[in-house]
């Protein structure tokens, strides 16, 4: 019989492998395996590889026995904060299993307990370890071995033998069937139980995790290794048609280049691009999916598209989805105002950024008529800054995904119009833009972007060090401590690429994650310290005028303000267009004045002075 038919069908993931034991020398003596034996926390993830060690105890003589089988490993949650590790080694002729069953005896010594109990009508042996007080639990059925240290999957195995769901389920075979096997071993991803998965690590759901868990099925991949420890998977990947309109409608739309790196900041944490011959013929696709597959949703769509439309007097397909062109994207960037947050940008690529501009001044135009929004384009960098008030406008235009755009600003670059609900998010891109520090002025991402096919449907993008303060920040109490204890051997993979191209109706999948030696990593633009001079080698008046950065997130705003905790003025400042202009003033908590002196288009100008909290001016310096 086949191994698959007894893997429980909870498995949140399946590897398989046809040459366990030569896989499993590559994977062993590789730079990247040899970093993480150094960490404790990968010590604990991988003590049931040494578990079996111990109690087989001769490991050459059993590696022999293993070679040239199948044996598949899966993980199942068995509590809420817990998984656990399901074998299943096929032992091709059902001759073996006497020898083994011989061999599994003369292993074992005073330090374990051999006892054989029943369950539906199928013998368990449990091998109790006495130091650990742990207990193994194995089952021979035909000529296949199970075994866990959790029984409950040992049982649910057997209970399921007669009638096995997993290796039946048409999803998984469809993805089964198209994974090939001349690599080091397989790894399989059933959705279905992923946010389980996830909530192992943390109490505070993601949306990100929810649509992937509701909206994929499977995906399978052959994973190989390179001489420098470059893990790349390529399979492939099944939707569930019942829950995800962009994805159906993706499979249906072609693909494109990926173009948006050219103005991604380098600190792009995520780069999320979704790519298809032509915007409009992906939103066409996505108006019909929508249709056909419920009536009732597409009927509520139209119903808010045609409500915009009456309101503001525009046509949708007209001013809006003609102008954009191959590739829409999401970026999430490391905060410049907030540690360990990501700001959240939408990227659209145009056909003719002369014809966006025009199609959404004019869009612009009806909101100020039908609106009392007041709103004063304001410039930065040469680069006009505009709001879009029109509240949940992608959301109507695009679902639930897009819902983070509420009333967002845009400015324009080059071919391509963001959009942020956060003008600060705009401007951080400007400054990256016309800085040259973009994803591809990066030659590590341009390296490791090559690795992938030029055009895809959908591909994503990590940056692990620029991700971690906000994985950090999504962590539960016991990972963040992990997180913080193990960030060496987490960032040690700096770059994760995941790659859908559309092929019959499944998606190709293509998974890349890039080792990098520690201190390389850290070596990155990232992790470098800032390029301002330290405190002790500038002059004292240059010290107490160098004021920190403020971020107004109202553009039309005619002042800035901020207090401390107590409800005491810390500072104010004029504003005009967003930027400071015009008078400064700062204050100690007793409320005397700090510092006053003036801005002029964001630069500190004229004479500036710092007094004691007694209102003695100390010090003054010209601008």
């Amino acid at each position: 019989m086949q191994s698959i038919y007894l893997i429980p069908e909870d498995a949140v993931f399946i590897i398989e492998s046809e040459k366990p034991v030569e896989s499993w020398n590559q994977i062993s003596q590789s730079e990247a395996w040899s970093h993480l034996q150094n960490n404790g926390y990968f010590a604990e993830l991988t003590e049931n590889i040494q578990k079996v060690d111990t109690i087989f105890n001769d490991r050459r003589k059993l590696f022999e026995f293993f070679d040239g089988r199948s044996l598949f490993i899966s993980i199942h949650m068995i509590s809420q904060k817990d998984y656990g590790i399901f074998y299943v080694l096929d032992l091709k002729r059902i001759a073996k299993l006497r020898l083994l069953k011989t061999y599994l005896n003369t292993l074992l010594n005073e330090g374990y307990v051999l006892s054989k109990r029943n369950y539906h009508n199928q013998e368990i042996v449990e091998v109790y370890d006495r130091s650990s007080k742990e207990t193994m639990y194995l089952a021979f059925i035909k000529n296949q071995l199970i075994a866990s240290y959790t029984h409950s999957l040992v049982e649910s195995s057997i209970d399921q033998y007669q009638e096995p769901a997993l290796g039946r389920d048409l999803s998984f075979l469809e993805v089964n069937q198209k994974v090939g096997y001349e690599d080091l071993f397989r790894l399989y991803l059933q959705y279905d139980f992923l946010d389980d998965y996830y909530n192992r690590f943390s109490n505070k759901p993601t949306d990100w995790i929810k649509n992937v868990s509701e909206n994929f099925l499977f995906s399978g991949f052959s994973f190989d290794l390179d001489g420098n420890s470059t893990i790349t998977a390529n399979g492939y990947t099944n939707i569930s048609f019942e829950n995800e309109n962009y994805l159906e409608a993706l499979q249906k739309s072609g693909t494109s280049k990926r173009t948006i790196p050219q103005i991604a900041p380098k600190r792009t944490a995520l780069y999320l691009s979704y790519g298809f011959d032509s915007f409009e013929e992906f939103y066409n696709n996505f108006e019909a999916v929508q249709k056909a597959n419920s009536s009732e949703e597409f009927e509520s769509y139209q119903t808010g598209i045609e409500k915009v439309e009456k309101f503001l007097k525009i046509d949708i397909k007209e001013n809006f989805v003609s102008w954009i062109a191959d590739e829409i994207a999401l970026l999430q960037i490391q905060s410049e105002i907030s540690k360990g947050k990501n700001d959240l940008a939408l990227v659209l690529k145009a056909n003719e950024i002369v014809e966006a501009k025009n199609n959404l001044d004019f869009i612009l135009k009806q909101i100020k008529k039908k609106t009392p929004v007041k709103f004063k384009a304001v410039t930065y960098k040469e680069h006009e800054i505009n709001f879009l008030s029109i509240k949940g406008f992608f959301k109507i235009l695009l679902g639930q995904r897009f819902k983070e755009f509420d009333k967002p600003y845009f400015t324009m670059i080059d071919d391509f119009v963001i959009f942020s609900d956060n003008p600060n998010t705009l401007k951080s891109i400007i400054d990256s833009f016309t800085d040259k520090e973009t994803l591809s002025s990066s030659d590590d991402f341009l390296a490791f972007d090559k690795k992938f096919e030029a055009e895809s449907s959908l591909f994503a993008y990590s940056n692990i060090p620029v991700l971690y303060d906000n994985l950090y920040a999504l962590a539960d109490s016991n990972t963040k401590g992990q997180l913080r204890k193990n960030k060496d051997f987490i960032i040690c993979f700096p770059q994760v690429g995941f790659q859908l191209t559309p092929e019959d109706n499944l998606f190709e999948s293509t998974l890349i994650v890039n080792y990098q030696d520690i201190t390389k990593v850290k070596a990155n633009e990232q992790f470098k310290a800032s390029k301002s001079q330290p405190l002790k080698t500038i002059a004292i008046t240059d010290a107490i005028f160098n004021l920190s950065p403020i971020y107004p997130s109202d553009l039309n705003a005619k002042s800035f303000s901020k207090s401390n905790s107590s409800g005491a003025l810390r500072f104010e400042v004029e504003l005009k267009d967003g930027l400071k202009h015009g008078r400064y003033t700062s204050f100690y908590s007793n409320g005397e004045k700090k510092i006053t002196g003036r801005f002029r288009k964001d630069k500190q100008v004229g004479t500036w002075r710092y007094y004691n909290n007694e209102g003695d001016m100390l010090f003054k310096k010209r601008f």
